[in-house]
């Protein structure tokens, strides 16, 4: 003889909204394990121990969702770490080439510098040698002035020699 549901919610101590979960829960339930009695819904014996193992049944069948859901989790894991290694090298390497690429620019600066320094020092040889070659140049002119303003003189003393008074006489 079989159980209603008020019985097997005493036996297993649980509120006759869960013992109805269970029974809706499980496909076929109501048309294989219980049968109507008078005004109440009884289940028989075969549906009474399936209710009893419900939830060891549930947690088998849980079971290889977890251990599923575990093996996911450690592929993710996995997946996540290879990427974190491909990263970090990725890192290795921009830190290598941003390394090389500071070294280039102090070693173009310093030859920049020393550019800079050698123009300086032969724009200072030119400036000096231009400075003596005009200085020669000013110093031709002067003679040439001074040559040119004694031959003015000769002549002027000449031509005044020349047109003096007295010469006619």
């Amino acid at each position: 003889m079989g159980k209603t549901i008020r019985q097997l919610s005493e036996e297993f101590k649980l509120s006759k909204q869960a013992i109805n979960q269970r029974i809706n829960s499980i496909n076929g339930f109501r048309s294989k394990h219980t049968y109507k009695v008078k005004n109440h819904l009884e289940i028989d014996n075969q549906g009474v121990k399936m209710l009893a193992n419900f939830d060891k049944q549930k947690r088998q069948e849980r079971q290889p969702n977890r251990q599923a859901e575990n093996d996911k989790d450690k592929n993710i894991d996995q997946i996540l770490l290879k990427q974190l290694d491909v990263k970090d090298q990725q890192i290795a390497n921009l830190q290598q080439a941003l390394d090389q690429q500071q070294k280039l620019q102090i070693a173009t600066v310093a030859e920049n510098h020393r550019l800079k320094e050698h123009v300086q020092k032969l724009s200072g040889l030119f400036e000096s040698s231009s400075a003596t070659h005009q200085q020669q140049l000013n110093d031709n002119q002067n003679e040439n002035k001074a040559a040119e303003y004694g031959n003015r003189q000769k002549k002027t003393f000449k031509n005044n020699t020349n047109n003096s008074w007295w010469h006619f006489w």
